[in-house]
């Protein structure tokens, strides 16, 4: 990737934003949630006009938070700690300054990313789709090795959605049609591949173990469109609340199962940009078991699109993804060690 046009040093300022700086903030009012986790979000205007993002974390607002145990926000902890301090030139985060309030929970200034941020809904050209896995093969090979330890374990990454796990949140929107979808994928994956899918679902731990076992990198994980932009020169990654250590290809399955229906390529041209992008970097048994747990955390979202869905022509085009994805399984259990 070409050098970004922005100084880095922009993201070396988070110093000069503190407290102070947001208390005689103006407010501009909320920016919608953050994902689908249910955080709301911020927009503010500082003194000196500068436009930023706020996000306040607050586990009684955001599910994601309570499903992984967070009750003050790892994203100010990451921040802190100085990792993200090492980023590579093509990617950037949009952390102004970070810190816990008075009751301990966190607060976060970001950068107002604008329009570059991508959303649920914007297409990826195979160019854009490019730059983004180039991206995301600069930030990998920057931490490649590192065994940093950070708050959030490969594992609450990998299991999140798991029925046992997430059952206790029973009530909520998104809870809800995570445990209808997992009750439709036998349903729609009734062969002998798919039951291993839907064990795995059940019970990542011995998925875990194999990622554990492959080279790691640090990893943003969860990469999905809506936590990325796409700015002159570089790729800027936000909401690092559950960043953690595993295999590069993790985050590159992750973008995968939630981007599938913005792509303008097939599924095996993106996995084929990929091999290209990582190049010696790249770690085919590494690949075949992130797409595994890729299935295997978001597969309940695929069954319930197959099944519920009033659109047929989307109905179909999940069947046939589900199909792709379930083929990628069986390499993946072929070649041993799940």
């Amino acid at each position: 990737m070409r050098a970004p046009s922005i100084s880095g040093t922009m993201v070396r300022m988070a110093a000069l934003i503190d407290r102070a700086a947001l208390d005689s903030a103006t407010a501009q009012g909320t920016l919608g949630e953050d994902g689908r986790s249910g955080a709301a979000l911020e927009r503010m205007t500082l003194v000196d006009g500068q436009p930023v993002v706020v996000k306040r974390y607050d586990p009684a607002a955001d599910l994601v938070m309570r499903m992984i145990g967070d009750d003050h926000g790892r994203e100010v902890e990451i921040f802190l700690s100085g990792v993200l301090d090492d980023l590579p030139p093509t990617v950037r985060h949009p952390i102004l300054g970070a810190w816990y309030d008075e009751d301990g929970r966190g607060v976060v200034v970001m950068r107002d990313l604008g329009d570059a941020v991508l959303t649920w809904d914007d297409v990826l050209s195979p160019a854009r789709l490019r730059f983004l896995l180039e991206g995301l093969a600069d930030f990998h090979a920057a931490y490649r090795g590192r065994v940093d330890v950070l708050p959030t374990d490969l594992g609450d990454v990998v299991r999140l959605f798991e029925p046992d796990r997430i059952r206790p949140f029973a009530g909520n929107g998104l809870i809800d049609v995570a445990l209808r979808g997992w009750e439709y994928f036998a349903e729609v994956a009734p062969d002998e591949v798919g039951q291993r899918v839907l064990a795995l679902a059940m019970d990542g731990s011995p998925l875990v173990r194999a990622l554990k076992g492959r080279p790691p990198t640090f990893l943003h994980g969860d990469a999905s469109t809506v936590n990325l932009a796409l700015e002159p020169g570089a790729v800027t990654m936000f909401d690092w609340g559950v960043a953690t250590i595993g295999p590069a290809e993790m985050d590159v399955a992750r973008l995968l199962v939630g981007s599938g229906h913005i792509l303008e390529v097939t599924f095996d041209e993106f996995v084929a940009i990929q091999r290209e992008v990582a190049g010696a970097d790249h770690d085919e048994r590494s690949l075949l078991l992130s797409l595994l747990a890729a299935i295997a955390w978001l597969g309940w979202n695929k069954a319930l699109d197959i099944v519920e869905h009033p659109d047929e022509a989307v109905r179909e085009r999940e069947r046939q993804g589900l199909n792709w994805w379930l083929g990628q399984a069986r390499l993946a259990f072929e070649t041993g060690d799940i």
